[in-house]
């Protein structure tokens, strides 16, 4: 649906008959909030947005000036496919701006078109395509699996299966294009590969994505989950990100001649997201369960390093293919599907471009196990370790100049603030591992 204007969304929405659009957009979290209006409602608000209490909505105005307008994005309009009850609706997708029509500091889709801006201001274009991890349970009070099944098992009669495959045909529905899905390494863990594209259209996809998910599993009686540690002792979820750039047709990453196939502006974007991983980690792994996932032995990145096969690493470079040069790019692997896609993207392209622009030098690839290495060797290598908790997070974030500007003071300012709430009520928290351990002996 490219070059999509107000009139032809008016136009679809008579010849359809369409009886309610959904206005979506996301808070600095990366929850997703919605309002419904009505057909005859609908040419006012795609002229001139609809207003709302922005003070109600997390990491938004102060109740001192809390009026906001959700202005719509003609290029996002959708058909929903599940709600059907009482006629066709449809979703659209807005951009959040102050009463006087220039966008809102604290809007997440507005902090990810600035970075973009600056990638096109370098002649660039930001492609991503990310890999989404989720769990199925029986319900959201528990993690009982649907499965046992691990990597790429086919078992045609199990439901997690089917519920994938209804979920895949209901993105393509909506014009979410998918790569391929599979059954990942935990029991009841499924994968859904979205197609790489342009980076502000796929942290849009990837809301719709989260939505889609749990709708379908919320169809058949069971509870979808993108917490990135559920279960004890089995690998978490993960969104691995593949993401280049481009200047037209041409894949600025590739370069025939070098040993890897990478070109400088790769290895430079590559060393910019090494300097600043640590930096970057509590936007991309932004909850306290985040930092059960990251540690070594179940697959998940702890240590700051790339390689093209290892994929105990940070970065992964897959492997050039000939004749393959659009798809040189590489894989940053420690966000998780519970990250907020529009901070996360512009977190990871800030850092990358910052390396572009310094021209940081890149390492050696480092493709021995890391998990295997000893502490001497790790240190002789200068491979740095990812923050083990929200804490040490929050701590390098707070002194991180690119995430500060990256996001503006607004969203950089209330994005901390939130999390050091989380921290607090975290450390408040008595566990039930605490009571079973320390009740029966102190």
């Amino acid at each position: 649906m490219g070059n999509i204007n107000r009139e032809d969304i008016l136009r679809e929405a008579r010849d359809r008959d369409i009886k309610f659009v959904q206005f979506w957009f996301t808070d600095v979290l990366g929850m997703l909030k919605s309002f419904t209006v009505s057909p005859s409602e609908l040419e006012v608000a795609m002229e001139e947005g609809m207003g709302f209490d922005g003070s109600s909505i997390e990491g938004f105005a102060r109740i001192e000036e809390s009026d906001m307008i959700a202005m719509p994005d003609p290029e996002t309009f959708r058909l929903i496919p599940w709600l059907t009850d009482v006629g066709p609706v449809a979703r659209i997708i807005c951009d959040i701006v102050n009463p006087d029509g220039s966008p809102y500091k604290g809007d997440p889709r507005y902090v990810l078109k600035r970075v973009l801006k600056r990638a096109a201001d370098m002649g660039f274009q930001f492609y991503v395509g990310p890999e989404l991890e989720y769990f199925y349970f029986r319900s959201d009070k528990g993690t009982e699996a649907l499965d046992k099944g691990g990597y790429f098992d086919l078992a045609p009669a199990d439901l997690g299966d089917s519920l994938r495959r209804l979920t895949v045909k209901t993105l393509e529905s909506m014009g979410i294009q998918v790569e391929y899905s599979h059954h990942e390494v935990a029991p009841s863990q499924h994968e859904i590969d979205l197609r790489y594209s342009e980076c502000l259209k796929m942290a849009d996809a990837v809301m719709t994505y989260r939505v889609i998910v749990k709708e379908i599993a919320g169809q058949h009686g069971v509870y979808a989950t993108f917490m990135p540690k559920p279960i004890l002792e089995v690998n978490g979820s993960g969104m691995h990100v593949h993401q280049s750039l481009f200047r037209g047709e041409r894949n600025c990453m590739y370069d025939p001649d070098d040993e890897y196939n990478l070109s400088d502006i790769a290895k430079h974007y590559i060393a910019g997201l090494l300097v600043h991983a640590r930096e970057i980690t509590a936007v991309t792994s932004q909850w306290v369960n985040s930092y059960k996932r990251l540690v070594p032995g179940y697959e998940a990145p702890v240590y700051v390093s790339w390689a093209r096969r290892n994929r105990s690493t940070l970065v992964r470079v897959p492997m050039y293919k000939p004749g393959k040069e659009t798809a040189t790019r590489l894989e940053y692997r420690s966000p998780d599907p519970a990250c907020n896609p529009y901070l996360t993207f512009a977190v990871m392209l800030a850092a990358g471009l910052e390396g572009i622009e310094k021209k940081y030098p890149l390492n050696d690839p480092i493709e021995e196990d890391i998990y295997q290495m000893s502490r001497d060797k790790r240190k002789l290598l200068n491979i740095r370790a990812l923050p083990g908790s929200l804490v040490e997070a929050i701590q390098e974030v707070e002194q991180s100049d690119l995430v500060r500007r990256a996001l503006g003071d607004h969203v950089f300012n209330k994005f901390i603030e939130n999390k050091k709430v989380e921290r607090n009520l975290y450390r408040r928290h008595v566990s039930k591992y605490e009571i079973d351990k320390y009740l029966p002996i102190l």
